[in-house]
């Protein structure tokens, strides 16, 4: 995307700058002051002077970066840095997750970070704002991307334990440990009679959501249980990371899932060798992109990450004035 004179929000080095304000979104090298949509590990990182993050996202960064300098606001309310006013708005995307609207000289820019807007137990819903540029994700700007509701998705993950039980078998479900692992614990709490096991690395986040009052399906570590348990018919969380690792070896009759808005292609499962995989995401999909472009009312939109060019064609199709943009960012987690 060329910068123009007047933009509030350029591409730098270190990730989306707002020169007007001083501070940068979600950089990926220490800054003096960073503004953060939320805590996954490719938009909030350790070694800036300051953080400013949504109050419902503290948590998840405290969790994730330990003590730092914090500046907490309420969502939704306006405060300045240098000479904008800011302000951070639902997400819908993960617990605490926000979009950055920053407004100066009569113009608003609204940085939309990560964000679904199909509906989520787990975390604040979406808010649309109403803009004149807007800078959107597009991770899953494809057509071929439309999710099913996260509910139906949790009955067929239930349905999946139920036939593993049947089986003798374990059924192990990688998913990312923020976000993702408590959604499906979420969705499953009303129809899931069984405790669900889960991998260290996602009881740490289950237990951040916990304490922020977030309900979910019970759970055991299982480091915490013996060696020689029966854990036939068991849902096992683990983040992708201990696929073939040691750890899952302890499991010696199991199937494996995998749950991903990635799973929407089929042969991205046969490439991971899994047994099933569940189409379940935190991202907007293609509709909900093309929804929330037109509902901000922008005249201008800048599309970052994943298949950006296919949505700025489509865009540009439509008359709005639109344009890719390389911010950096990677996976969730």
């Amino acid at each position: 995307m060329p910068s123009r004179a007047d933009d509030l929000v350029i591409a730098s080095p270190e990730g989306l700058y707002c020169p007007a304000g001083g501070f940068h979104i979600d950089p990926s090298r220490p800054v003096p002051v960073a503004v953060i949509t939320h805590g996954h590990g490719d938009h909030a990182r350790s070694g800036m002077g300051t953080y400013h993050v949504a109050r419902e996202g503290l948590p998840i960064l405290q969790w994730r970066l330990g003590k730092q300098d914090y500046r907490v606001h309420p969502a939704g309310e306006r405060f300045r840095i240098g000479g904008v006013q800011v302000s951070l708005h639902p997400a819908g995307h993960v617990l605490g997750s926000t979009q950055v609207r920053i407004e100066a000289g009569g113009e608003t820019w609204v940085v939309s970070g990560d964000y679904k807007r199909d509906p989520d137990p787990t975390c604040l819903p979406f808010e649309v704002v109403h803009c004149d540029v807007f800078v959107t994700e597009s991770t899953f700007a494809l057509p071929i991307y439309r999710w099913a509701p996260a509910s139906d998705v949790a009955r067929d993950i239930e349905a999946w334990r139920v036939e593993c039980e049947a089986q003798g078998e374990a059924a192990i479900l990688y998913c990312y440990a923020l976000g993702k692992a408590q959604r499906v614990l979420a969705e499953l709490a009303p129809i899931s009679p069984r405790p669900a096991l889960l991998h260290g690395a996602i009881d740490a986040g289950v237990a951040v959501y916990r304490d922020a009052g977030v309900e979910m399906l019970p759970t055991q570590r299982v480091s915490e249980l013996a060696r020689d348990a029966d854990v036939a018919g068991s849902l096992v969380l683990a983040p992708p990371s201990a696929a073939g690792s040691p750890w899952i070896r302890r499991f010696r009759r199991a199937q494996q899932g995998f749950a991903s808005g990635w799973m929407r292609i089929r042969g991205n499962r046969r490439r991971r060798n899994l047994d099933r995989g569940f189409v379940v995401s935190d991202h907007a999909d293609w509709p909900s992109l093309l929804r929330t472009v037109e509902q901000t009312g922008a005249r201008r939109v800048v599309a970052m990450h994943g298949d950006s060019a296919a949505l700025v064609r489509v865009l540009c199709s439509r008359g709005l004035d639109a344009a890719t943009l390389d911010a950096g960012y990677g996976e969730d987690d």
